[in-house]
């Protein structure tokens, strides 16, 4: 018996791989991937041919709060993972067809970009234009009208099932903390495997095609909701600004007024009253550093560096994961930190690698207080547990990844300056 929609079991087979390789907790009905992978065929056997006789209907989004550095919280919404790999499913024909009319500007949630790319040509691009205006928009994934959306969606692809699915996956309701239950009349769930492609193509009409027609002369960068804009001038700046703010109000949405503003970007102060500024993008701040040339000297430069709150994150996360950790041996407790440190390291890294400095050396100050407390029968004091760190980075050079970075194994110099 033939099927209504042209959906093939490899096809969804290949979206459960990616959706496994994203791992994430259950949703509403308990059931995560460790469980989902038991009776794997067929959970996927009946999920192809739901999806393929056109009877799938997705289940309730789980909502879950997530706190926000401001003290507020995040609504995050949980498919389960059946509705997870459905919407890989829906992806995986729709991506392809949006990334050959996606704009290069447009960074977020790409499989070519990246936000270190992002990074970089806001880098490039400040030291050509003198102002910029980053902005934020306030509740991107949460306000997204879904007419607007969905009519987007169609000038791409008329596959019937590619849009029923689309649809039902929007409307598809959230089980609040609380346990009521929310209709969804906007927004598609910051949590969904789908939600990212379809912000990119509502923001590529809201914004991006718009900058390009009415803003030429002004380029910007965006990734997802957070992005930047270049002028010539503080007051083109402004007129841009304005116009923006506009152009959000007739999408439905609107420039976070706390994120959002004008800045100054070049190394030299601009008249006597307008001193150089910085701002935040991608968990680097932009702003005025000195730098030595080749020949030795040292010249102002407008560039970026991990940020003081980036730093702060990271501090807590190695603080978070060495806790509770006395009873394992050294070894364990590298192969716990290290995927945190490469990665840290691996994207601030890119751009002024001494601003790392600090945070690297409090690894290894954590470290020594872990060497201290586990052998405290032996190693009383800091400055035996730093001895002792360094006979182990002697022995094992390579254990934590930053040691493997020039100056950043442990000393008794570096071990006083913490």
């Amino acid at each position: 018996m033939g099927k209504s929609f042209a959906i093939t079991q490899a096809e969804v087979l290949a979206a459960y791989k990616r959706v496994k390789t994203n791992r994430g907790a259950g949703g509403v009905d308990g059931v995560d991937l460790e469980k989902f992978e038991e009776r794997r065929d067929d959970n996927l056997y009946k999920l192809w041919n739901r999806m393929a006789s056109g009877s799938y209907v997705p289940k309730p989004v789980r909502g879950v709060e997530i706190p926000k550095k401001n003290g507020k919280k995040r609504l995050l919404g949980i498919p389960t993972i059946e509705d997870r790999v459905a919407q890989m499913v829906v992806r995986q024909r729709l991506e392809p067809l949006l990334e050959s009319i996606f704009l290069p500007d447009s960074y977020g949630y790409r499989p070519s970009k990246s936000a270190i790319d992002a990074v970089g040509k806001v880098r490039e691009r400040c030291w050509q234009y003198p102002w910029v205006i980053e902005f934020d928009i306030k509740g991107l994934f949460d306000n997204i009208n879904h007419e607007k959306l969905m009519k987007a969606v169609r000038k791409h692809t008329n596959e019937k099932w590619v849009l029923m699915y689309t649809e039902r996956f929007l409307k598809a309701p959230v089980i609040m903390p609380d346990s009521s239950i929310q209709e969804r009349t906007s927004g598609t769930p910051q949590g969904g495997v789908i939600s990212p492609v379809l912000a990119n193509l509502f923001m590529h009409y809201a914004f991006d095609v718009w900058m390009v027609k009415h803003m030429p002369r002004c380029p910007w960068e965006r990734y997802a909701d957070d992005g930047i804009i270049h002028c010539m001038s503080y007051e083109e700046a402004e007129r841009v600004l304005k116009s923006v703010e506009d152009r959000m109000r007739q999408c439905e949405l609107e420039l976070h007024p706390d994120k959002t503003r004008i800045v100054y970007c070049h190394s030299r102060k601009f008249r006597e009253h307008h001193k150089t500024e910085s701002f935040d993008f991608l968990g680097y701040t932009f702003m005025t550093r000195y730098t030595r040339r080749h020949g030795g000297d040292n010249f102002k430069v407008f560039t970026p560096a991990v940020s003081k709150d980036a730093a702060k994150r990271f501090r807590a996360k190695i603080k978070e994961a060495i806790r509770n950790t006395l009873s394992w041996d050294i070894e364990v407790v590298a192969a716990r930190l290290n995927p945190i440190i490469r990665g840290w390291t691996g994207y601030f890294g890119c751009y002024r690698k001494s601003e790392l400095s600090q945070s690297l050396c409090y690894v290894n100050a954590t470290l020594v207080r872990w060497c201290r407390r586990k052998y405290k029968s032996v190693h009383r004091s800091m400055s035996q547990a730093w001895v002792l760190l360094q006979r182990i980075a002697l022995r094992t050079p390579d254990l934590f990844h930053h040691w493997t970075m020039r100056g950043y194994r442990p000393t008794m110099k570096i071990g006083r300056a913490v």
